[in-house]
């Protein structure tokens, strides 16, 4: 019995009425535009995203001449919106898709890589201040950090694995600390719907030369939907040190308590009903009320950096760090623990020569990670753990040797190549079972190479072309979920990609902007399926094409220091993503046992909507006032393979207004508030994709409202 590709109803028409907002937003852009451009003053073009200095690909210079899809979320993204949760800024960055399944529960989608993450955040490389987040088996915490512990991120949007290993998504680099220095205290405090606060303290001591910097921070809500309530507490200490001319040292450490309950996904029949409502019971499954369903989650990493400069030509930075994860969650069904200890460092060596109007640069180094991980699974009832079912230790173990070169050349041409071996291991003891029974996974070496050429056009204008390959191995959840399918015969994916990009600024500064088109090819896509239990299990779903165009266009129309409106500025962020399965042909059973062929090529890719914009208007006046307003479209979006059901377009709206003033150059204060989604729009976030009986649907907040406080005091620092 074979099945063909049954579509849902939602038609081309309905996607060319979708599509009205974008058109709206791009045009109202426009006209904004024009009339700014009657303005003759200049603006301060060290505003510009393309002026920043970035760390990406270790090059540690502008981002106008790395040749490479980039996106920035620096201080003034991240102040935009509630001091709650870095999601809306992030996903600013066009192709960049954070979402909230519930709170404290966070998913990363780059150009569609949340396909196989029903929660946390897989197939992307995250660092902290050079130091690795992502454990061991491919998995980020990255609810372990508060809104408070960033300072700005950079994405590399595609494969990155050249120089940082597995990851199809492309990889994230958090940075915590400002450039500049002030010994002080800060104090934030906010408060919001939902008996939502969150309280911050933060004390900077030292001096330029040793920095140190110690922050808490403590949230609390009882969420929007029934069993979403949640508890947050976090702790750093951050220091840096010069310790002469040639070395600087820094250090790293924090402890994160995170407690939030998980209402489980909603099928349409129950989301329309009610959507704040938690998932009922069904059958013999009880509902999450009663299973008591939940994550208790706490982590503690330190590390410690070193870079040390030989002379003029050589350098060196090494990173160590150390990390245990205690987690538990009662599901539905499953009563999950985990104790997961893992280890590993990153040293990469720096060599730079000025050769007459050439600069070469050249990067080598060796990351390794290991791990021991013990994962039991119990019966759940009703929040306690019962009977034990499964008792497993993993041990982990990968590594990546990388290199790559950079030629600055004359007339403007900057090429970039690189290229790294990574090797992986896992070995799954089963200690249930007697004797032991031990299981081993070893995946290919792999090879992935990068090819980036970048020309400056003008001054401020380039363009750039790149190739790359990358891989992701399947990570231990995925190798063996929690209830679900032992997954031992899962393979890497393995992909290319090829992207053309232009970014710069014109008139001045006044306008930036960055847009580029990519074609990347998937074989082996991991993909989720979830059972009527609830339980995740993952397959190999064939190749899958995945081709788009991204751009980021500001505007400051107004830049008037000595104006009543000093500064004034418009923004758009536009994603377009043809995503779909070139070739995903599977065999399963039907209720009475018979095969059925499954064919899902040429079908589009669930979770990833078509069109994504994102615009706005940022206001800063002299007397401290500023205004902050965002306006959010997002297409339909498929939830299956068979593309049979979708969620339904969303136009999203939100404003924050608030009031800053300086007292002696010592004491800063701000006071804001704003809301969210102010037209009360129903929508779905965070779907559960490919998920039993059609329970696909998370409903996130409705209409909302936030406000809070800042008082920091400053003291200049002694050399």
């Amino acid at each position: 019995m074979k099945i063909g590709k049954k579509r849902s109803t939602f038609t081309q028409s309905n996607q060319t009425k979708s599509m009205k907002p974008t058109l709206l937003c791009i045009v109202t852009l426009l006209l904004f535009s024009l009339q700014g451009m009657s303005q003759d003053e200049p603006a301060d073009s060290s505003k510009t995203l393309g002026e920043v200095t970035i760390k990406a690909y270790e090059q540690n210079r502008k981002l106008i001449e790395v040749a490479a899809p980039v996106g920035i979320t620096g201080q003034s993204q991240l102040k935009r919106f509630s001091n709650t949760s870095i999601l809306p800024a992030l996903n600013i960055i066009p192709g960049v898709r954070m979402e909230e399944r519930s709170p404290g529960s966070y998913r990363l989608n780059v150009r569609g890589s949340s396909l196989r993450s029903p929660f946390g955040v897989r197939d992307v490389k995250i660092y902290i201040n050079d130091i690795p987040l992502t454990d061991p088996s491919g998995n980020t915490y990255l609810n372990q950090l508060s809104y408070y512990n960033f300072n700005s991120i950079e994405i590399i949007k595609g494969p990155a694995s050249s120089l940082y290993g597995a990851g199809i998504g492309g990889a994230m680099l958090i940075h915590t600390l400002p450039a500049s220095w002030y010994q002080g205290a800060s104090l934030d405090y906010s408060m919001g719907s939902f008996n939502n606060y969150n309280i911050n303290v933060n004390v900077k001591t030292g001096k330029e030369d040793h920095r140190n910097s110690f922050n808490y921070s403590h949230l609390a809500s009882d969420g929007y939907r029934v069993q979403t309530r949640t508890r947050k507490d976090i702790a750093t200490w951050e220091s840096q040190l010069k310790v002469n001319d040639k070395q600087s040292l820094r250090a790293f450490m924090s402890y994160s308590d995170l407690y939030y309950q998980t209402p489980g996904a909603l099928t349409l029949a129950q989301y329309n009903a009610d959507p704040r409502q938690a998932r009922p019971k069904a059958g013999t499954q009880p509902s999450a009320v009663d299973a008591k369903a939940a994550i208790f989650q706490k982590i503690f990493i330190a590390g410690f950096s070193s870079e040390y400069n030989f002379n003029e030509h050589w350098q060196n930075t090494t990173s160590l760090y150390g990390s245990y994860t205690d987690f538990r969650n009662p599901g539905i069904r499953v009563y999950e623990y985990r104790k997961e200890p893992h280890f590993g460092g990153r040293s990469v060596f720096t060599f730079i020569k000025q050769v007459g109007e050439m600069a070469l640069q050249l990067n080598a180094g060796v990351e390794a990670q290991k791990g021991f991980f013990n994962t039991k699974d119990y019966t759940n009832k009703s929040g306690v753990s019962d009977s034990l079912l499964t008792d497993d230790n993993i041990n982990l173990w990968q590594y990546l040797i990388f290199t790559q070169v950079d030629l600055k050349l004359p007339h403007g041409f900057i090429i970039t190549a690189g290229i790294s071996f990574n090797k992986s291991e896992m070995q799954f003891v089963n200690l249930v079972s007697r004797p032991s029974k031990t299981q081993e996974r070893k995946f290919e070496s792999k090879f992935p190479p990068h090819l980036g050429i970048l020309k400056r056009i003008t001054k401020d204008i380039s363009i750039y072309a790149s190739a790359a390959r990358g891989f992701s191995t399947p990570t231990s959840s995925e190798l063996r979920p929690a209830g679900g399918l032992f997954g031992i015969n899962l393979q890497p994916q393995d992909g290319m990609d090829y992207e053309l990009g232009l970014r710069g600024n014109l008139f001045g500064g006044k306008l930036y902007f960055d847009a580029s088109g990519f074609f990347f090819h998937l074989d082996n896509t991991i993909v989720q399926r979830i059972d009527n239990s609830g339980n995740y299990y993952y397959v190999n779903a064939g190749s899958t094409k995945q081709n788009g165009a991204e751009y980021y266009i500001s505007y400051q129309f107004v830049d008037h220091p000595d104006h009543f409106i000093t500064s004034a500025k418009l923004w758009i962020s536009h994603a377009f993503h043809d995503f779909h399965y070139d070739e995903f042909i599977q065999q399963t059973k039907d209720g009475a046992g018979n095969i059925i062929t499954l064919d899902s090529s040429g079908n589009k890719l669930p979770g990833v909507p078509r069109n994504t914009v994102i615009s706005g208007l940022d206001i800063s006046c002299k007397a401290g006032l500023y205004l902050n307003l965002t306006y959010n479209y997002t297409d339909p979006v498929y939830l299956n393979d068979g593309n049979t059901e979708h969620a339904s377009p969303f136009n999203l709206i939100g404003l924050r207004l608030g009031y800053r003033k300086n007292f002696k150059k010592k004491v800063a204060m701000e006071l804001f508030a704003g809301g969210d989604n102010l037209t009360d729009v129903k929508y779905s976030l965070g779907n559960d994709i490919n998920a039993a009986v059609g329970r696909y649907y998370n409903a996130a907040p409705g209409r909302n409202y936030y406000a809070g406080v800042s008082l920091q005091w400053m003291k200049a620092p002694k050399n």
